[in-house]
């Protein structure tokens, strides 16, 4: 097999060199990322927790879905870390006592069976490509693509991910261009970001909702 590359992962130092990169090829990004600042990423690296997380969270707003998840990581005492077999030990009623949902719970199971003896109990994530991870969470029900992609850059740690899927960022796309844009449009000017995307996206999260 040919060998191939490690992906480039987000780290302190890439953060750094990335946001210089970005500097100095893009300066209408530069004047927003002047406004914002320094940002900062610290990387979820217990992959089953983060994406029971995910799905705790969905469709939320964000004190209801930080109240629901605490509630179910206390499943877990006395660590709170949730772990594939104990939530399968778990019944549906201590998982709607919660707040989850049934369909929420059948998830969370489904994500369960999918990290203790399913596709990704052994899965090397280090090792796939983006497209990879995607494809096998994505296979799972509840997780799909900008969960998947969210997990990319959060918990994988890829430096070179933007979801057209999330709002925000289209938003704040079209707030640097001032006008509204097509998705294919978007697409490309954040290609122009590439290899950096991950580090471009924490600062359009943060350009969408800033208030002049």
């Amino acid at each position: 097999m040919p060998r191939t590359d490690p992906p480039k992962l987000l780290t302190p130092e890439s953060l750094k060199s990335g946001t210089r990169a970005l500097r100095r090829k893009d300066p209408a990004f530069r004047v927003w990322m002047d406004r914002i600042g320094t940002v900062t990423m610290r990387r979820q690296r217990h992959y089953f927790g983060t994406l029971c997380r995910t799905i705790c969270s969905q469709q939320l707003a964000a004190q209801a879905a930080i109240t629901i998840h605490g509630r179910f990581c206390e499943l877990f005492s006395p660590r709170k870390r949730p772990d594939p077999l104990q939530l399968l030990e778990l019944k549906d009623e201590q998982l709607w006592a919660c707040g989850l949902s049934k369909a929420k719970a059948k998830y969370l199971r489904a994500l369960a069976e999918a990290f203790h003896d399913g596709p990704l109990a052994k899965l090397r994530f280090s090792k796939l490509s983006n497209d990879d991870i995607v494809a096998a969470l994505t296979e799972v029900p509840g997780i799909g693509v900008w969960s998947a992609e969210m997990f990319l850059i959060f918990a994988a740690g890829r430096i070179d991910v933007f979801s057209i899927g999330d709002l925000a960022l289209r938003n704040a796309v079209e707030r640097i261009e001032g006008r509204e844009m097509s998705h294919a449009e978007i697409v490309e000017r954040a290609e122009f970001w590439s290899p950096y995307r991950s580090i471009a996206s924490l600062y359009l999260w943060k350009i969408a909702h800033w208030k002049e």
